[in-house]
């Protein structure tokens, strides 16, 4: 690369998991450099450290987060694109990496915007978030096997009696039928294992939310919200005067697609275009407040009577509208560090009935 239009160029990368492949426009869009090379720091910081500041479209993946961090501290304008809005590169009939490259290079240079740019999370949050990802693997993988168990008791005519996840394999050990014990017990002891390390994840997390983000505290005053769901929350927003009112329900995806024709505009399903893991936790916790043991509240209230439309759909979506608002709740008190009401717009709708 010549140093006399280096920066005034755009380069895309394509992020492989050993190798990767750069293309570079320089300032009237033609291909100067392709270029391959390795997926390490080494690499990246070999090629990029002499290249006086340019611009750097990279696309979200698992490597972005260390790209972005290295890139950017060698002095490079590093964009980290949304996979969601590429349509352009996914859906094209000659996509190999060279491409993707060129393509990401060419939309940084015309207009960045168009790329949906994302901003990655500091070290410590990503380390955290890793911590709380952890859990959630262990907590999937016990909740398979334990599925595994009761389906292979049951296709011996026998049922295990019900109880918590955290007791089932010690519980379950003393109802497994003879023929299966062979079979049965190493898995429950692995159950047994899971819910011991499981719970030191719990403490971690309970401990992390005490000490470390006590922002947390005011989250974890709505009923159903616990540690998990409410140190998500705050690592995943970090910063919550990003969004403004209710932006944060579509950008987690709670909001439903638009697709208005004339006269018509017909209600689509929720767009899923946010962060999935907080989403599904807003979703848990929706559950809970809508369920038997949730607490009288706004928010069950506001559940209830969409669900009263009738029918699962209308129950469905009932849990859906509940998530949302309480993304929207979180944010408020989050900002505002308010003691919380449950019950506050019921007493302001006594205090101020309606006309007839």
């Amino acid at each position: 690369m010549s140093e006399s239009n280096t920066s005034e160029m755009t380069i895309g990368i394509d992020l492989g998991d050993k190798h990767s492949q750069s293309c570079v426009l320089d300032a009237v869009g033609e291909v100067v450099e392709e270029a391959r090379l390795m997926t390490t720091p080494a690499a990246l910081r070999q090629r990029f450290a002499s290249c006086p500041p340019a611009r750097i479209a990279i696309e979200a993946s698992t490597h972005s987060p260390w790209v972005w961090a290295l890139l950017t501290e060698l002095g490079h304008e590093v964009l980290v694109a949304n996979p969601r809005k590429l349509r352009m590169i996914f859906t094209s009939d000659s996509k190999t990496d060279r491409f993707d490259a060129a393509q990401l290079a060419r939309v940084a240079r015309l207009d960045p915007k168009l790329l949906h740019p994302i901003q990655h999370r500091g070290p410590r949050a990503r380390a955290d978030l890793g911590l709380l990802r952890s859990r959630d693997m262990l907590v999937r993988t016990r909740a398979h096997l334990v599925t595994h168990v009761r389906s292979s008791v049951k296709a011996f005519g026998a049922r295990l009696s019900g109880c918590s996840t955290a007791a089932f394999g010690r519980r379950a050990a003393r109802q497994v039928p003879r023929e299966l014990r062979q079979a049965l017990i190493p898995v429950l002891r692995t159950i047994e294992e899971l819910s011991k390390r499981i719970a030191r994840y719990e403490r971690r997390i309970e401990m992390m939310c005490r000490e470390q983000y006590p922002e947390t505290r005011v989250l974890r005053q709505v009923d159903g919200v616990g540690p998990v769901t409410s140190l998500t929350y705050v690592l995943k927003l970090e910063d919550p005067r990003r969004f403004k009112g209710r932006s944060v329900g579509a950008w987690l995806g709670l909001r439903p697609k638009k697709k208005p024709s004339g006269s018509r505009d017909p209600e689509l399903r929720i767009s899923k275009a946010g962060d999935r893991e907080l989403r599904r936790l807003l979703v848990q916790s929706a559950q809970y407040i809508l369920g038997p043991f949730g607490k009288d509240s706004d928010l069950r209230r506001f559940g209830e009577r969409i669900a009263l439309r009738g029918g699962k759909a209308a129950k469905r979506r009932a849990v859906v509208a509940v998530a949302r608002k309480l993304s929207v709740l979180l944010h408020s008190l989050w900002l505002t560090g308010e003691v919380y009401e449950p019950l506050r717009n019921a007493r302001r709708e006594r205090r101020c009935p309606q006309p007839a």
